[in-house]
């Protein structure tokens, strides 16, 4: 795999969306097929760059499917209901009836994959330090293990975790 080069594949980004007639591609899902064509056919990108250009596009696209509530829908292979994200589903959940049902709620408001909330369990943390205490609760920071989810992995049929060297921080309170 070559070395992404992220500020050209940005500036790529950026030159597909500043391209764009609203006039001419209406809809959501026109823009979007536009900025990709526009992205593939770009020759400064490498292959895996324009992949990575795409891949970031979707997420932005995703992102305002579910804004918006429009655009074209899917079956999810998990949870078989229609649902607006390529990248992931806004609807799966965990297993306990009370959280999954306020983790569905957040998620039918998460934008993209990384703002999904989900249940992290005590043993998938490490590094636990307490920080302060305040109002009703002590809070703490740690190093989430697996760290979040990132993006939704079509081949697969899974949400993938951050591609992140090292741990994930998160503070919390309990």
């Amino acid at each position: 795999m070559s070395t992404i080069r992220r500020e050209l594949v940005y500036q790529a980004t950026n030159r597909a969306r500043s391209l764009l007639d609203y006039n001419i591609y209406k809809g959501l899902h026109n823009q979007y097929e536009f900025i990709k064509q526009t992205i593939l056919t770009d020759s400064s990108l490498t292959e895996d760059e324009k992949t990575e250009a795409i891949r970031l596009t979707t997420k932005d696209y995703d992102r305002n499917k579910i804004l918006f509530n429009e655009g074209i829908r899917r079956i999810c292979e998990n949870c078989n209901k229609e649902c607006l994200a390529t990248l992931y589903c806004e609807y799966c959940t965990s297993g306990n009836n009370d959280i999954d049902k306020l983790i569905q709620n957040c998620q039918l408001e998460a934008l993209s994959p990384n703002m999904i909330v989900e249940w992290i369990p005590y043993n998938n943390l490490k590094n636990i330090k307490y920080l302060t205490e305040g109002g009703f609760s002590k809070i703490y920071t740690a190093d989430w293990i697996n760290g979040p989810y990132e993006e939704w992995d079509s081949k697969k049929q899974q949400l993938e975790r951050m591609k992140v060297p090292g741990i994930q921080n998160l503070v919390a309170n309990t």
